[in-house]
C-alpha cells in the first residue's frame, strides 16, 4: 500500500477524548500559541506568507497575503471571521476537524488574530451542525478557563474574545460577503466588491476571513516553521491538506496527504474501488468543480496541476462514482441543489438555474427536446462570469464538463429515462452482493 499520508491535522483524531482541553495539551497543543506570543504581528505574518500556506477553502489564495492586506491606518477595530459553513455537496472536511480536535481551530483562531491584531474572532458555523457548535463552544470556554483567550493573554498584554456563531443554514453564506451579512444579522447575499473585506468587512471594518483548515494549520506551520511545511506538497502547492473520499470506494473517508498527490495513490490507501466497479468520473473539489474521468487518474492534485486538467481543485472533495452511476441524474441532483440555494439576487443564477433543472428534468425522464443540449450549454455561458458571485459559475461547472465528456448519455436523454439506462436498483443490488461476499453483478 502506498504510504504518503501526512496525518498533521488529523494526528490527534484517534486519542481517547481528543476534543478536550487535557488531550490536546498532552500532544503539544498551545506551544504553537506561546511561540507565537514571543513573535511580532509582523513577524507572524512573514511566517505564514513564507510558508506557502494557500487558503483550503477552495480559491487557494495565499493566507499571509491575504492578512498582509489589512490597513494599518484605519481607526477601525479589526475582525478575524472564520468560515465553518461547509455545505457543498461532497465536501465534510472542517466538520469532523471541529469534531474531533476543536482545539487545533481556536490555537489557530488565537494566532491569527494576533497576526492581524484582532481583538475579536468569530468562527461561523451552519446551524444545523449543533453538535459541532456546541463542541466548539466548550473547547472555546475551556480556552477562556486556560487563559488562552480573553484579557492579557499569557502576561503578553494580547486581548482576544471568540464567538461561536450558529448561521441559519444558506449555502450563499460560505460566500465570504454574504457569511458578514449574516453574521450582521441581514439577510445572507454577497456585497458588491470593491470595498473588499479587508478595508470594509465585518461592521464596515477591516476583516480577514479564513477557512477552517486554513486557520488550523497555521499551529503546525509555527512549530514546524517554513522548511518543515514546504518539505510537502509541491513548489507552488505546499503543505498537506485533508482529502474527503466519498462515494464507491471500500474505504471512504479523510486522507491527510501532502498537495499534489494523485488519485490513484487516494484510491490506493482507500483500497481501491468497490468489488467490480470500474471509475466512470469523478469530482476533485466537490459537486461545484468540473467533473474528472479515469483519464485523469494521475493528475497531481495540487492546484496547478488540477486546473490544467480542466477543474479546480476547491475543497479537495473527491467524490467518486462508477458504471452504475447516471451523469444526467446525478448532474441534476447538483443543479436542484444550487437552484434552491440560490439567493436570487442576480438573475442569471436565479433564472438559469430554475431553467436548467427544468430542461435536465426532461432529459432524466427520457423527454428531452431537440436542442435542449445546446440550450443548456447556453444557459451556462450566460450564468458563468455574469451571476453577482461564485455560486452561479459553480452551478454550470458540473453542466458543462458532462456534457463535455458524457455527451452521449443526454442525448440518449431525448428518447430512453436515466432510470432504465442506469437502474438505481443496479448501483444497489451491486453493492448487496458485495457485501454478502458473491462477488459484482453485471
Amino acid at each position: 500500500m502506498t504510504d504518503t499520508l501526512t496525518p498533521v491535522l488529523t494526528a490527534n483524531w484517534a486519542d481517547d477524548r481528543a476534543w478536550t482541553l487535557a488531550a490536546y495539551e498532552n500532544q503539544g497543543g498551545y506551544q504553537a500559541l506561546r511561540q507565537a506570543l514571543q513573535m511580532t504581528p509582523d513577524e507572524l505574518v512573514t511566517l505564514v506568507k513564507d510558508s506557502g500556506l494557500r487558503g483550503r477553502g477552495g480559491a487557494g489564495f495565499p493566507t499571509g497575503m491575504k492578512w498582509s492586506f489589512i490597513p494599518k491606518d484605519n481607526p477601525n477595530p479589526t475582525y478575524l471571521v472564520v468560515n465553518a459553513d461547509e455545505s457543498e455537496p461532497g465536501t465534510c472536511k472542517d466538520i469532523p476537524l471541529m469534531m474531533a480536535s476543536p482545539h487545533t481551530l481556536v490555537e489557530g483562531v488565537i494566532i491569527a488574530s494576533r497576526a492581524i491584531e484582532a481583538r475579536q474572532a468569530f468562527i461561523y458555523v451552519r446551524g444545523e451542525v449543533l453538535h459541532v457548535v456546541r463542541r466548539l463552544r466548550a473547547a472555546v470556554r475551556e480556552a477562556y478557563e486556560a487563559g488562552h483567550v480573553g484579557t492579557d493573554i499569557h502576561g503578553s498584554g494580547m486581548d482576544l474574545d471568540i464567538v461561536v456563531h450558529a448561521g441559519a443554514g444558506a449555502y450563499i453564506c460560505g460566500e465570504e460577503t454574504a457569511l458578514l451579512d449574516s453574521l450582521e444579522g441581514r439577510r445572507g447575499q454577497p456585497r458588491l466588491r470593491p470595498p473588499f473585506p479587508a478595508v470594509a468587512g465585518l461592521y464596515a471594518s477591516p476583516t480577514v476571513i479564513n477557512n477552517v483548515e486554513s486557520i488550523a494549520s497555521v499551529p503546525a506551520i509555527v512549530r514546524g516553521g517554513v522548511s518543515w511545511f514546504g518539505s510537502m506538497g509541491t513548489e507552488k502547492s505546499k503543505g498537506h491538506t485533508i482529502y474527503s473520499l466519498s462515494g464507491h470506494v471500500k474505504r471512504p473517508g479523510q486522507y491527510e496527504a501532502p498537495l499534489g498527490i494523485t488519485l490513484r495513490e487516494l484510491l490506493d490507501l482507500s483500497g481501491g474501488m468497490r468489488e467490480g466497479a470500474e471509475l466512470k468520473f469523478w469530482t476533485p473539489g466537490g459537486s461545484s468543480t468540473p467533473i474528472l474521468t479515469a483519464e485523469h487518474l494521475d493528475v497531481p492534485l495540487d492546484y496547478e496541476g488540477v486546473s490544467a486538467a480542466g477543474s479546480m481543485l476547491g475543497t479537495k472533495a473527491l467524490q467518486i462514482f462508477d458504471q452504475t452511476t447516471s451523469v444526467v441524474r446525478c448532474v441534476l441532483r447538483w443543479t436542484e441543489f444550487y437552484k434552491h440555494e440560490s439567493c436570487g439576487k442576480c438573475t442569471p443564477c436565479r433564472e438559469g438555474t430554475w431553467w436548467m433543472v427544468q430542461i435536465l428534468r426532461r432529459l432524466d425522464r427520457g423527454e428531452g427536446q431537440p436542442g435542449d443540449i445546446e440550450t443548456l450549454l447556453d444557459l451556462c455561458d450566460n450564468i458563468l462570469g455574469r451571476s453577482f458571485c461564485a455560486l452561479g459559475d459553480g452551478a454550470t461547472s458540473p453542466i458543462t464538463s458532462a456534457i463535455r465528456y458524457f455527451r452521449e448519455e443526454f442525448e440518449a436523454g431525448m428518447t430512453t429515462p436515466s432510470s432504465e439506462l442506469f437502474p438505481p436498483s443496479r448501483s444497489t443490488l451491486f453493492a448487496t452482493t458485495v457485501l454478502a461476499g458473491e462477488g459484482a453483478t453485471s
